[in-house]
């Protein structure tokens, strides 16, 4: 069987097109030859503190998952609903975690995009094509399209944001209980009024990505 160009044009304008379902582009690659597709999505790109943390997720073809949705867009508790749901009907979930330290070392893109091949590797099976929130590869040898505002527009990629975002929630929870005076269980990091304030008062921890703008300059 011979696969389609690398670039798949049978999605059209991946960045302009209106998904009719939530099945749309993981349909389109099933119909080219694909089996295994994966959606990655990532948390915590704009937080001052903690890991970047990605997810892939193979579900099942057209796998109904009421409810899953951009995690952006879900209560806390409908995300934590939804990440039991989506461990247990998925063919596989893989999650990747890249440390302050490292997104230090490099940069936040980077550190993303690293996050996403841990993801990814970490299936099992591992997949044959990748459907990827955003506009950037992941940095592996698989057939993948990135699409613009793809956890809202593909179940798949819905699933990843949703086990991301509740995994990274995790880790600033325990975070909080390790540095309670930054408030990280309930902005998980993120600069809101509460954690400028704190680190005016308290200074950076060991978490605070001291790369980013704002956290050396209270």
């Amino acid at each position: 069987m011979s696969l389609p160009p690398e670039n798949l044009t049978l999605f059209g304008e991946a960045g302009r097109i209106r998904a009719p379902g939530p099945f749309y582009f993981e349909t389109s690659a099933r119909d080219s030859g694909y089996r295994l597709i994966a959606g990655i999505d990532e948390a915590g790109r704009g937080p001052l503190a903690g890991p970047v943390v990605a997810a892939a997720v193979i579900l099942p073809e057209c796998e109904r998952l009421p409810g899953v949705t951009d995690s952006k867009k879900m209560s806390a508790a409908a995300r934590k609903k939804a990440f039991e749901i989506i461990t247990k009907r998925a063919v596989s979930v893989g999650v990747g975690v890249v440390s302050h330290r490292s997104i230090d070392k490099t940069n936040i893109l980077r550190a993303t995009l690293e996050a996403m091949r841990k993801a990814t590797e970490a299936l099992e099976p591992g997949p044959d094509f990748l459907l990827v929130d955003g506009i950037n590869k992941v940095p592996l040898p698989i057939r993948q399209l990135c699409i613009k505002k793809g956890d809202s527009r593909s179940m798949s990629i819905s699933a990843a944001s949703v086990i991301a975002k509740v995994y990274r929630d995790h880790i600033m929870e325990a975070y909080h209980r390790q540095f309670p005076g930054y408030g990280f269980d309930a902005h998980k990091g993120y600069g809101t009024a509460v954690h400028m304030e704190a680190l005016r008062r308290l200074g950076p921890c060991v978490v605070h990505r001291r790369s980013f703008k704002g956290v050396l300059e209270q």
